[in-house]
């Protein structure tokens, strides 16, 4: 499906060294923001207590934040849960507090504003729960980038592969660079909008990959740049649909899906766009300039096939 079609080939790869620079400058600013800032982890990696309310009315989220940050409590997150009228608040481990002490003060405070507010649940996550999830984003984190290596290495070549894992971990550092500059809370449902990233750039790297492809069996006397250039342009089109409709969706979530979604839908937001940026001015020119030729596409000979071929 193509809504338009461009007739002559638009040289990415003239501007290839001027888009690396760019990208190259963007990644050591998000380096570092995490160097210097570093993440701001929410409870569910550093540990604190969760506690559910019921009001019977739609709750004022701000009126509630505003009382606890008004007391010793600083650092709180305060959002609906399911609806209007169902509250979930995050506290950070603060020590020498228990979670029942923590509960006990915050129902006080919410109490003395409204006195029909009704706590529902109150759960602790533990530092070493915390840690221990941390560790397993991390090991997620590098499988996946292990396994796409790996899946483009056989489905391409090496070179391919090259390219695509640096073009992602370019999107990946650049998102952990904006919540780490901006201070955005990194919760799970971040990492998972994170490792889902992963999986929409690659996918994008694949469909162009694709195409160059295809075009070093068809082009046989253009130039790698230009077969580059063709594989790009003619993609384009379907790029434009599937990314704009994608990011559609993602920002009904951003806009309507409440603090709940929010973070979740920023990082996908972040992702989309700087990976449609990489699959197209990260990883390509890499394929060129580690050298990708015709022969790297042509199918491998086997020996005595000549002789395989004869009546």
């Amino acid at each position: 499906m193509e809504f338009f079609r461009i007739k002559n080939d638009i040289p990415f790869m003239r501007y290839a060294r001027i888009t690396t620079v760019v990208s190259a400058i963007m990644f050591v600013l998000a380096v570092a923001a995490l160097g210097i800032r570093g993440l701001n982890f929410s409870i569910d990696f550093t540990g604190g207590t969760v506690i559910e309310l019921h009001y019977p009315h739609a709750a004022e989220l701000e009126k509630i934040r505003g009382a606890l940050e008004g007391s010793e409590y600083r650092d709180v997150t305060v959002q609906n849960f399911g609806s209007t009228q169902d509250v979930m608040i995050r506290l950070r481990l603060q020590e020498g507090v228990s979670s029942a002490q923590a509960s006990e003060s915050v129902m006080t405070l919410l109490r003395a504003q409204d006195p029909n507010v009704e706590l529902r649940r109150v759960e602790f996550v533990g530092p070493q729960v915390g840690e221990e999830l941390y560790n397993g984003g991390a090991l997620a984190l590098l499988l996946v980038c292990a396994g796409i290596m790996i899946y483009l290495a056989i489905r391409f070549e090496w070179r391919f592969a090259v390219a695509a894992i640096i073009a992602n971990m370019h999107d990946v550092v650049i998102i952990l660079g904006f919540f780490a500059f901006f201070q955005w809370e990194f919760s799970l449902a971040v990492l998972a909008g994170v490792l889902a990233v992963l999986g929409y750039s690659v996918n994008e790297s694949v469909v162009v990959f694709d195409r160059i492809r295809e075009n070093f069996r068809k082009m046989r006397k253009t130039s790698v740049p230009e077969i580059i250039d063709n594989a790009i342009t003619r993609t384009m089109s379907r790029t434009i649909i599937t990314h704009t409709t994608t990011e559609m969706m993602v920002l009904a979530m951003l806009f309507f899906g409440g603090e709940a979604l929010f973070y979740f839908a920023l990082a996908l937001t972040i992702g989309i766009l700087f990976g449609i940026y990489s699959s197209v001015l990260v990883a390509s020119p890499i394929v060129m300039w580690l050298g990708v030729s015709r022969e790297n596409m042509m199918p491998v000979k086997k020996e005595g096939a000549e002789f395989d071929a004869r009546p």
